[in-house]
C-alpha cells in the first residue's frame, strides 16, 4: 500500500526528531576535548560513570583518573580530591598528586588535605631526625672497632644503639610520606620490637657483674624468632603489595605487635632498675663518670619506655595524631645522642676499667693546674687527709663520700679531689676502696683459723653489700675472698 506525500512526510519528521532528540541526549554524557592531545580526548561525566562501572564494562582505575582530572578543570575540588584518592589507591600512582592537572585546585582545603596525606615533605625538623638516625648507625659500627675494650659489652651497646636509629630513621619517614616512596621500609625496624629489652638487661649484666652467657639465655630470643615467622609473609610481598598496605593504612598485627613490645620493655626495664638500684646505688667501686653513664642510660631508657606507652595508647590507637610520633622521637633521639656524645667525649667507658680510670684521673689533674689550691697547702691537706685514713679509717664508714671527707678537712670538695689525684694517682673511689680491702685482708688473716663470714668482714669495713667487696677484692689481688682464706 503506497503512503501519502504527506504520511510520508511525517514519517520522515519524526524519524529526523528522534534522531536529533538521541543525539542531544548523547552529547549531554559526553564530552569531547580536543585542546590538549596529550591529555585523555574523552572525559566521561560522572553519570556515565555511575552507571558503565556497575556493569564493569570500564577501566575504574582509567576511569578514576579521567573523573579526577573533569573535576579540575570544572574547579570542583571536592569531587576531584575524592577521585583522585580513589585513582591514586586504585593505581599506586602516589606522585600523580603532584602533577600541574591540578594546579587550578591546589589552595582548596580538600586538595591541601590530600596533599598533605600523600605528597612528600620534609622540614628541619624531620631532616634533623634523620641525620640523628644515621649518626647513630655510625657510632654503633664505630663501638665495635674498639680497643682494649669489653668486646661483648659493646657489642650489646651498638646493637642496641644500631636499633633505635633504625627506629627513628623508619618512623621518620611516616609524617613525611616518602613510606610510599619506599615501600620496601614497611615494618622495616619491627623486627627489633622484642630485642630492645634483653639488649639493655644484658648489657647492664655484663658491665655490672662481668656476666658470661649460658646457652639457657638464647631463650630471650624466643619472641624475636616468632615475630620473624609472623612478618616473612610481609617482608616477601612484591612491592606493589607493600605499598598497598601503606596507602590502606590497614598494617597487619600492628597493634598486637605494639602491646606485646610494650609488656616486654616493662619487664626488662625492671628487672634493670632492679639491678642498677642494687648494685650501683651507693656502690663506691664504680667511678663517677661510670655511675652517671650508667644511671642516665637508665633514666633515658625510662622515658622511652613512657613516650612509647604514650605513643601505643594515643597513636597506634588512633586516638590523636601528631604529638605522640613526636614525642617518640624525642625520647630516642635525646638516647642516641647521648650514647654518641659519651662514645666520643668519654671513650674509655667502652674501653676498660683500668684504662677508664687513668683517663679519669689525668682528666682531673690537667684541670687542676689551672686551681688556686697552693702547694703548701695540698701538703697540708694531704697529711690531714692520711690521718683520717690511717688512724680514724674513716673508709670503714659505708656512707663516706666526697662531700663528707671534705667536711672533715675542711675544706672543699674540689681541694679535697685534687689533693688525692695529686698526691695518690687516685680518684676518691679507688683511694678508700684500696683502704677498706687492705683492712679487709688484715681481719681475714687474723681469723684465718676461724670460721670466717666474708660478709661480715664485708660491712665491718664499710662495703655495702657482698658483691661490690668481691669485685673490688679481686680487681687489686686477682683472687676472691674466698680463695685469700684458703690461701
Amino acid at each position: 500500500m503506497r503512503l501519502t506525500r504527506r504520511t510520508q512526510t511525517l514519517v520522515l519528521i519524526t524519524i529526523v526528531l528522534f534522531i536529533s532528540s538521541s543525539l542531544y541526549s548523547y552529547a549531554n554524557e559526553i564530552e569531547v576535548k580536543n585542546k590538549d592531545k596529550d591529555r585523555y580526548t574523552l572525559l566521561f561525566s560522572d553519570k556515565i560513570y555511575k552507571k558503565e562501572s556497575n556493569t564493569h564494562s570500564v577501566d575504574s582505575i582509567l576511569m578514576f583518573k579521567e573523573l579526577a582530572l573533569f573535576y579540575a578543570k570544572k574547579n570542583k575540588a571536592e569531587l576531584a580530591c575524592e577521585y583522585l584518592e580513589k585513582y591514586i589507591k586504585s593505581s599506586l600512582d602516589v606522585a600523580f598528586i603532584g602533577h600541574s592537572y591540578f594546579d587550578s585546585i591546589n589552595s582548596s582545603s580538600s586538595y591541601v588535605k590530600l596533599a598533605d596525606k600523600y605528597h612528600k615533605k620534609l622540614d628541619f625538623w624531620w631532616i634533623l631526625c634523620l641525620y640523628v638516625g644515621f649518626v647513630g648507625v655510625f657510632i654503633s659500627i664505630v663501638l665495635n672497632f674498639r680497643k682494649r675494650s669489653d668486646k661483648i659489652a659493646n657489642l650489646l651497646m651498638s646493637v642496641f644503639l644500631f636499633q633505635h636509629s633504625v627506629f627513628i630513621i623508619n618512623i621518620s619517614l611516616l609524617p613525611t610520606n616518602y613510606e610510599f616512596y619506599l615501600p620496601h621500609s614497611l615494618y622495616l625496624s619491627t623486627l627489633f620490637s622484642f630485642l630492645y629489652g634483653p639488649l639493655i638487661y644484658f648489657y647492664f649484666k655484663r658491665v655490672i657483674l662481668k656476666y658470661r652467657f649460658v646457652w639457657l639465655d638464647v631463650l630471650h630470643l624466643v619472641p624475636t624468632v616468632l615475630l620473624l615467622f609472623l612478618l616473612l609473609p610481609v617482608y616477601s610481598l612484591p612491592v606493589e603489595e607493600k605499598l598497598r598496605i601503606m596507602l590502606d593504612d590497614k598494617r597487619p598485627y600492628i597493634t598486637l605487635i605494639s602491646d606485646v613490645k610494650l609488656i616486654s620493655l616493662l619487664v626488662y626495664m625492671i628487672l634493670v632498675i632492679r639491678m642498677y638500684v642494687k648494685l650501683v646505688v651507693g656502690n663506691s667501686l664504680i667511678s663517677r663518670v661510670q655511675h652517671n653513664w650508667q644511671r642516665n642510660i637508665v633514666v633515658l631508657c625510662s622515658i622511652h619506655i613512657v613516650s612509647y606507652v604514650v605513643y601505643n595508647i594515643l597513636m597506634i590507637r588512633r586516638v590523636i595524631d601528631g604529638f605522640p610520633v613526636h614525642f617518640q622521637i624525642i625520647s630516642i633521639a635525646l638516647l642516641i645522642l647521648y650514647i654518641s656524645y659519651t662514645a666520643f667525649v668519654y671513650p674509655s667507658i667502652f674501653g676498660g676499667g683500668l684504662r677508664m680510670i687513668k683517663e679519669e684521673v689525668q682528666k682531673e689533674l690537667d684541670k687542676y693546674r689551672k686551681s688556686g689550691l697552693t702547694e703548701t697547702l695540698s701538703i697540708e691537706l694531704k697529711e690531714k687527709l692520711l690521718f683520717l685514713l690511717n688512724q680514724e679509717k674513716v673508709y670503714m664508714k659505708n656512707d663516706i663520700n666526697l662531700q663528707k671527707l671534705a667536711e672533715l678537712l675542711n675544706t672543699t670538695r674540689h681541694n679535697t679531689s685534687q689533693v688525692i689525684n695529686e698526691h695518690f694517682n687516685l680518684n676518691f673511689f679507688e683511694l678508700i676502696n684500696r683502704y677498706r680491702i687492705e683492712e679487709a685482708k688484715k681481719l681475714l688473716k687474723s681469723e684465718k683459723d676461724k670460721k670466717v663470714n666474708i660478709i661480715d668482714v664485708a660491712y665491718e669495713v664499710g662495703f655495702n653489700n657482698k658483691v661490690t667487696f668481691n669485685k673490688s677484692f679481686k680487681k687489686y689481688n686477682r683472687i676472691t675472698p674466698s680463695e685469700y682464706v684458703k690461701s
